[in-house]
């Protein structure tokens, strides 16, 4: 919260004061609370999802504060709802006039991306050495995928190189919006909701005004950011041999190109110019699949073809190992490989076969937790629906808000669309999306588990 104080001097804003004092009462707390550390500091399965989703619910309070007392967002349960909304990468926003904010709080806002983006746990792992295979078992809370592997064989040095890789990509695609003309200020807050795949904007209309250019390489960073960062490990060892092998890769980058092409035969009718549809395609494509929820476009104007893959892309979300939210590539491969394996043991009862992810067999564990996995997103989904249908929303708005708060995405359809905001959501609808922002960010379960009473017997 020193960075929003330091944006405050830049640009006169008063509301600085207030991210500075919560700054400080965090500092003291966070003093006083290290006095009494536990003498057994090994965290196992159960601690470390236990405190992933107290630290997430812990964080997203005290970051909501500043927006609360300097009375930008003047109710409380809005202003969780956008910092929520921030830390979890989602982008959805309750706000109608954005521009209308201070300098500092948009910073702040963008900040909550990058932050989330990553993981703070996963930061925290960087710079922090624990035993007892505690890294580990935060790192599998925070981290989106079906399973979290080490590049090498320290967790600790894992978490530096990918914060590493985060870092560079994220100062490299500044440089190129600074090319593009935009102002160090501009650069800075759209950078770090790529990176994050988060959404949040400086401007009303997200990046309806801003150049082809500037689209291109925002679009091209979502992608990028989209992507399993092993790939980048890989890239930068000159195992590219490893790297082309990935399947993930391949079907997300397919899937991206299809669905692009769809897109942009069905909306260049509505078009003047082929090279900006052809921009709004692959914009709006690497928006939704990477979960940013950046808007070039109103896409709840395309016709239904168009709109029917953008919410099929918002399903399926990024790749597992990325910044990016969704069910993830990797799940919905092995669901696939999954149903092909049970159909061909109908037909041939004694066949005995493997399910395979890279050419190589994918345990049995692993694909349990997949298929529980997404038993328990339909479940979570059903529910959420249900209770924002109380609102007395119509069927495409209360859908496609579910489905862009559990897959962290930002704008659906509807009256929560590219040009809308969630701010007319009654307040159990928003505390139900923020509990969905949360589990999506989170693969469910860390949220879920804080409400087992068992959890709290020893």
């Amino acid at each position: 919260m020193l960075f929003p104080c330091l944006i405050s001097i830049i640009y006169g804003d008063h509301e600085g004061f207030f991210y500075g004092a919560v700054a400080a009462f965090l500092i003291i707390t966070g003093f006083i609370g290290c006095r009494f550390i536990p003498k057994n500091q090994t965290i196992g399965v159960k601690e470390g999802y236990a405190a992933t989703g107290f630290s997430w619910i812990v964080l997203s309070i005290f970051g909501c504060l500043p927006f609360y007392l300097s009375r930008e967002i003047p109710v409380f349960t809005d202003a969780l709802f956008e910092t929520v909304s921030g830390f979890t990468t989602t982008g959805a926003s309750i706000l109608s006039n954005v521009e209308g904010m201070s300098h500092t709080a948009l910073f702040w806002r963008s900040l909550t991306h990058w932050i989330g983006g990553m993981g703070v746990l996963v930061f925290l792992l960087a710079i922090i050495p624990m035993s007892g295979g505690s890294n580990i078992n935060l790192m599998k809370a925070e981290s989106p995928g079906p399973t979290v592997g080490k590049l090498v064989p320290k967790m600790r040095y894992t978490a530096l190189i990918l914060y590493v890789i985060y870092l560079v990509m994220t100062v490299i695609e500044v440089i190129f919006l600074l090319f593009g003309g935009l102002n160090l200020f501009d650069s800075l807050c759209l950078t770090f909701g790529t990176a994050g795949t988060g959404g949040f904007a400086v401007k009303n209309d997200s990046f309806a005004s801003y150049s082809l250019y500037i689209r291109w390489v925002t679009a091209v960073f979502m992608i990028l950011f989209g992507t399993n960062f092993n790939v980048y490990y890989l890239m930068i060892m000159r195992q590219f041999k490893k790297m082309f092998c990935i399947e993930e890769i391949r079907v997300y980058l397919a899937l991206v190109t299809t669905a692009t092409l769809i897109v942009f035969v069905n909306i260049i009718h509505m078009y003047d110019n082929v090279a900006t549809a052809l921009t709004d395609s692959f914009f709006q494509v690497a928006s939704v699949v990477s979960t940013t929820g950046f808007g070039s476009a109103d896409f709840d104007l395309w016709p239904s073809t168009a709109k029917f893959v953008l919410c099929f892309m918002m399903f399926m979300g990024a790749c597992a190992g990325s910044t990016g939210g969704g069910i993830k590539v990797s799940r919905l491969v092995l669901l696939f490989k999954s149903i092909v394996k049970e159909i061909q043991s109908f037909i041939h009862p004694k066949i005995v076969k493997k399910v395979n992810m890279d050419k190589k067999p994918v345990d049995d564990v692993v694909l349990k937790s997949t298929h529980v996995f997404f038993a328990t997103y339909v479940i979570i989904f059903i529910v959420s629906m249900f209770i924002v249908t109380i609102n007395n929303t119509d069927l495409v708005t209360s859908f496609t808000a579910v489905l862009a708060s559990l897959n962290n995405i930002g704008p659906g359809l509807g009256m929560v669309g590219p040009t809308c905001n969630y701010g007319f959501l009654s307040l159990l609808s928003k505390w139900t999306l923020v509990f969905d922002m949360l589990a999506g960010r989170l693969e469910l379960f860390p949220m879920l588990i804080i409400f087992s009473p068992k959890l709290y017997k020893k």
